[in-house]
């Protein structure tokens, strides 16, 4: 595995703490994915096109497209204040490499042929300018992400899972319709802050990620951490109780196991091998 350390997310390490055997028994080395690396600008331009496409195909397999609506964006590698992302209204299932479209900081497209959705350019340009470190950036209209920024409420640690979140979501209050204003993006930067994720009330969540494998997973596992959050209330008040909350410094010390970078990253490798396998038109 690369010995590169990972940085977001509230923990730097180099070593993936589940990892407990790194050699077999007969003192064979045992393969583990690690993050690429690349031998030229384009090589990597590619990767990260692909993983993009990727990740539209996975939100669309969790349910994850409402109509137009939704972006995930990565910077270039040779030109790193543009970004691609998702043609305006094309089916986040049928998305190619091919088909992304590469914009400036100012949303202006400057490679590709379709137009891009104007709430993408007002808010990931924003997010990737206030945070220097996103390589990527995913927003969607989830059904739970939806329900649970309309009501009072964070992320609980209610889980292990929901622990990759723990003290990491930002919240932007100030619901004003569809973000098309700059100004705005500029605020949702802002309320993220150093977090991996932002609960943009009465509309969703954003994620973020220095790679597009963690920003889209963090989005995935964040949405179902909505879900289960929202299906414990449900149940707690049938039986009369608040559901268990996991305490503070056992909650801490699971963010540091589970909600780091390499994390991310490596829970979407599988996810990210199934669609290629099943899906290689996606290179197209």
């Amino acid at each position: 595995m690369s010995g590169r350390a990972c940085t977001l997310g509230r923990m730097t390490t180099t070593t993936p703490p589940a990892a407990a055997a790194t050699t077999g028994a007969d003192g064979r080395g045992l393969y583990m994915a690690s993050p690429p690396r690349f031998d030229s600008v384009e090589e990597e331009r590619a990767h990260r096109k692909a993983t993009l496409a990727v990740a539209f195909r996975m939100f669309s397999r969790a349910g994850l497209d409402e109509g137009v609506a939704g972006h995930i964006t990565v910077r270039d590698p040779a030109e790193p204040d543009t970004f691609w992302v998702n043609p305006f209204g094309m089916h986040f299932a049928m998305i190619r490499s091919s088909d992304l479209v590469r914009v400036d900081e100012d949303g202006r497209v400057v490679e590709g042929d379709r137009a891009v959705n104007g709430a993408a350019v007002a808010i990931h340009c924003a997010v990737h300018a206030a945070r220097p470190d996103v390589l990527a950036a995913a927003h969607a209209h989830g059904p739970a992400g939806k329900t649970l920024s309309s009501l009072e409420v964070g992320i609980e640690p209610l889980t292990q899972d929901a622990c990759a979140f723990y003290d990491d979501v930002g919240v932007f209050d100030d619901f004003t319709g569809v973000v098309l204003d700059p100004e705005e993006g500029r605020r949702i930067g802002a309320a993220l802050g150093p977090h991996k994720a932002v609960i943009l009330r009465n509309h969703g969540m954003l994620t973020v990620g220095a790679s597009v494998d963690s920003a889209a997973w963090w989005f995935l596992t964040l949405e179902r951490t909505a879900r289960c959050q929202l299906d414990a209330y449900a149940a707690a008040a049938g039986l009369g109780r608040p559901p268990r909350r996991i305490p503070h410094e056992e909650a801490e010390l699971t963010r540091g196991q589970v909600g780091y970078e390499f994390a991310g990253w490596f829970q979407f490798q599988p996810i990210r091998e199934r669609i290629i396998a099943e899906q290689p038109e996606l290179f197209d």
